[in-house]
């Protein structure tokens, strides 16, 4: 398994290496993260699409999801969400990723939500060696902030998401290697989360204004490419392991949920007219 999770990935990105915090005016990145849990766990092989051959007839967000393997990823958040889903019946992406996220009328199933993900997300960082914590007043109070503590980790994943945009060798790997295929998907899945996050931004600033034009159009190619089923495009060109198909289809379900987020779409209408 990777040191970091996808969830710890997108937070870092978004992280201010000195400050320590997120920015104050991103409202997207903890519906966001509730996401990642889900194509954290696919990956994982944890969950699945519920096989059923009329699930077809419905929106790819709105399938099905079951567990099909409840075994402890030793990651409090995932093991927390795993647990949920195991004691639930079988309910969509789309349900799963809004109730992870408190976003439901239904007062019965507030126990859903997931409480101070991004501070547990934080503290994981500290246990890891990545960040560390320190207190800070704003205004009137005392706030507990994590700035970065490894900045070759920090450097490494910039340099993957970027390398990942904008190098002519970032195409999806030839051939069945399992863990090519894997470290390809979930290079992809981190790249298009983190846009929906409006956090890639902050790994593309040492970018020149060409190649982060390009940086963006590609961003916008993967997860047109990666947010449907059967994947098109890109996509298109993986080759899935044996008996992982059901698990996959739950990575585009998810990333097809983004792709409604305000911050995708304003996000690509600012960028059309900036082209103009």
């Amino acid at each position: 398994m990777p040191r970091l999770t996808l969830l710890e990935e997108v937070l870092l990105l978004g992280l201010k290496d000195e400050q320590g915090h997120l920015s104050f005016w991103n409202d997207h990145i903890s519906y966001v993260l509730r996401g990642c849990i889900l194509l954290e766990l696919a990956l994982r092989g944890r969950i699945a699409m519920v096989k059923d051959p009329n699930r077809r007839h419905f929106e790819l967000c709105e399938r099905m999801i079951e567990v099909i393997n409840d075994r402890n990823t030793g990651e409090m958040l995932l093991d927390e969400t795993l647990k949920l889903m195991k004691a639930s019946e079988p309910m969509s992406v789309q349900t799963w990723i809004d109730l992870l996220s408190g976003e439901t009328w239904n007062v019965l199933k507030l126990g859903y939500q997931l409480k101070q993900v991004r501070e547990r997300l934080a503290k994981g960082l500290v246990d890891k060696g990545i960040l560390r914590t320190e207190k800070r007043n704003f205004l009137l109070f005392d706030m507990a902030t994590h700035p970065l503590a490894d900045r070759h980790c920090k450097e490494a994943l910039l340099d993957r998401v970027c390398s990942s945009l904008v190098s002519r060798h970032s195409s999806p790997p030839n051939g069945t290697d399992i863990d090519k295929v894997y470290g390809y998907l979930r290079t992809t899945t981190m790249v298009c989360s983190a846009y929906a996050a409006n956090v890639l931004e902050n790994a593309l600033m040492t970018l020149d204004y060409e190649s982060r034009e390009k940086a963006y159009a590609k961003v916008d190619e993967l997860l047109a490419d990666f947010s449907v089923w059967p994947l098109t495009g890109s996509g298109a060109q993986l080759q899935i392991p044996d008996g992982k198909a059901l698990s996959f289809e739950v990575i585009p379900a998810v990333l097809s949920v983004f792709t409604k987020m305000d911050s995708i779409v304003s996000l690509i209408y600012i960028i059309w007219v900036c082209e103009m």
